[in-house]
């Protein structure tokens, strides 16, 4: 992740005063002004009488924008809003438990518990029911639909459904998530 925020303000470095290869550029001030198409090197002048680093923002275009700014300043502003926008993302964990067709009732209800937990946690909980190839024989889908059912009743407080459960092969899954208003 660095490596490639370095290699960006690298490239947005080669786009500002002298490293802008285009010979003409459509020039805007620093109100935002457009002062129209120019030669490279009179913008560059006009840069340099306000004070001010001319800085490419549109290098791709048909003739290329730039505009004057304070190129420090600028970059500074850049990397506050990435680190506000950084600090406020959540990051969602998704957590599995997986079941069988022939589990028992206590190990059912630990893997309960253990859901319950991980929810109560604020992670995303998908919950497997796997079929083996003798196990899709003995158990039907009703059954699966029931102990899946089972586990939704019991997460009904702390949970909501996001999937209801679906057959995917030899597995059932059902995608759970935490409610807002859990406490």
């Amino acid at each position: 992740m660095l490596y490639i925020s370095k290699n960006l303000e690298r490239r947005a470095e080669a786009l500002i005063n002298d490293n802008i290869n285009a010979p003409e550029v459509l020039v805007i001030n620093e109100k935002g002004e457009s002062l129209g198409v120019k030669p490279i090197e009179v913008a560059q002048k006009m840069a340099d009488a306000i004070g001010l680093d001319l800085v490419c923002v549109a290098p791709n275009a048909k003739i290329p924008v730039c505009r004057f700014l304070d190129y420090s300043k600028f970059r500074y502003e850049q990397q506050r809003k990435a680190r506000e926008s950084k600090k406020n993302q959540k990051v969602v964990n998704i957590k599995e438990i997986w079941l069988t067709p022939v589990i028992s009732s206590n190990d059912f209800e630990t893997k309960l518990r253990r859901g319950r937990q991980f929810l109560m946690d604020g992670d995303k909980l998908k919950v497997t029911l796997r079929f083996g190839r003798r196990m899709r024989m003995l158990s039907t889908d009703a059954d699966a639909d029931r102990m899946l059912n089972k586990f939704i009743e019991g997460t009904a407080d702390i949970a909501a459904v996001d999937n209801k459960p679906t057959l995917e092969g030899r597995n059932m899954t059902l995608m759970l998530s935490p409610k807002k208003d859990k406490k």
